[in-house]
């Protein structure tokens, strides 16, 4: 399928306009020598060969625009030349190319959808919709202690207002990755659009300000709550409620240095369960008492070296669940978060639906 979409590119996306194999190497040699027998094999109808990321980049650029068969030699356009228009053409006929690049290498090892998914991790989303990262707009005396974060200053930048920005960035770039079909957004929980609420939610940070946050936890069924923060001399934490109707308050870990308090470990809550708005997508709550928590939940299942030991976990722990829940420590040294690792016993301090671990 992706042999023959690039053969349709070139034959048939401007059928008015004659783009050789020749012509295409001579355009793809801008930036990396090609040939005719090379195209020829991306092409082939029985042998076809996979071309690598970056080919399909060029590829994406070049049919992006009309611009790039204006005159001969054809041309390949620099992407910051693109305009707003081509640069979304771009967007998506690329993640159509790596989406059916991906179909390729899964066809060729024999894996199966359920295996595909598996390889992705816990951030793809297999119907390819919507999703909607929210975060939470600092408050406004926050905000006016910080640079650029005035809209009436030239040097103005958006995201200084925006809460756990470090854990947002982690985790857009991850979910754009593993989700080339889809589009990914992120809004300020104040400023979510109807439609939004419908897409697969993600939702980064706390009650304390995270407004969504709060929304979502008093829909769903879950016998975990946070206890806010009123300033910063009170932690908070988290109250886990038994089946016997304890309850029981995990809070963070903090010492005093000199005149300040220094966080040792925070207490972080991951859900996973139906989005209560659309029942054919799903929410997720990445949550910290602090924003070391919220990145350290967050990098629990995308930080290379632990999110796949961790996706296993969760698929072993609750094989038969659409929705569950960890209730993670994260442990903080000298300000850096230490990724948590769910398959040892210590990391995790409660988990639902509760049974076997």
């Amino acid at each position: 399928m992706l042999a023959r979409r690039l053969r349709a590119l070139r034959e048939e996306e401007w059928p008015e306009v004659t783009i050789t194999q020749s012509d295409l190497a001579q355009v793809l040699s801008a930036e990396k020598p090609a040939s005719v027998p090379l195209l020829s094999s991306w092409e082939s109808r029985t042998t076809p060969k996979t071309p690598p990321p970056h080919r399909l980049a060029a590829y994406a650029t070049f049919f992006a625009t009309r611009r790039s068969v204006e005159n001969r030699p054809f041309r390949l356009i620099p992407p910051d030349e693109l305009t707003p228009d081509e640069a979304g053409r771009r967007d998506e006929l690329l993640r159509e190319l790596m989406d059916l690049r991906a179909a390729a290498g899964q066809r060729e090892s024999g894996a199966s959808p359920a295996q595909d998914h598996a390889d992705r991790g816990s951030w793809y989303f297999h119907d390819r919709h919507d999703i909607t990262i929210v975060v939470a707009q600092l408050p406004a005396d926050m905000r006016a202690k910080m640079p650029y974060s005035d809209p009436s200053r030239p040097d103005y930048v958006e995201l200084y207002t925006y809460a756990d920005l470090d854990a947002l960035i982690e985790l857009h770039g991850h979910i754009r990755a593993v989700n080339p079909r889809s589009q990914v957004n992120f809004r300020i929980a104040s400023e979510l659009a109807p439609d939004d609420y419908t897409t697969h939610l993600v939702l980064l940070g706390g009650v304390d300000w995270n407004l969504v946050t709060r929304e979502l936890l008093d829909r769903v069924d879950l016998p975990v709550t946070q206890v806010a923060r009123h300033h910063e001399s009170e932690a908070g934490g988290f109250v886990v409620r038994t089946p016997s109707g304890e309850e029981r308050l995990y809070a963070p870990k903090l010492a005093r240095h000199g005149d300040h308090e220094v966080l040792l470990e925070d207490v972080a809550h991951f859900y996973r369960g139906t989005n209560p708005f659309n029942h054919k997508r799903t929410v997720t709550i990445c949550n910290g008492q602090y924003g070391r928590g919220t990145l350290g939940v967050v990098r629990a299942l995308t930080d290379g070296r632990f999110r796949d030991r961790n996706a296993e976990y969760l698929e072993r722990r609750f094989p038969d669940h659409d929705s569950y829940s960890v209730l993670t420590r994260v442990v903080v040294v000298n300000g850096q978060v230490v990724t948590p690792d769910w398959n040892l016993p210590g990391s995790r301090l409660s988990e639902w639906p509760e049974g076997r671990s």
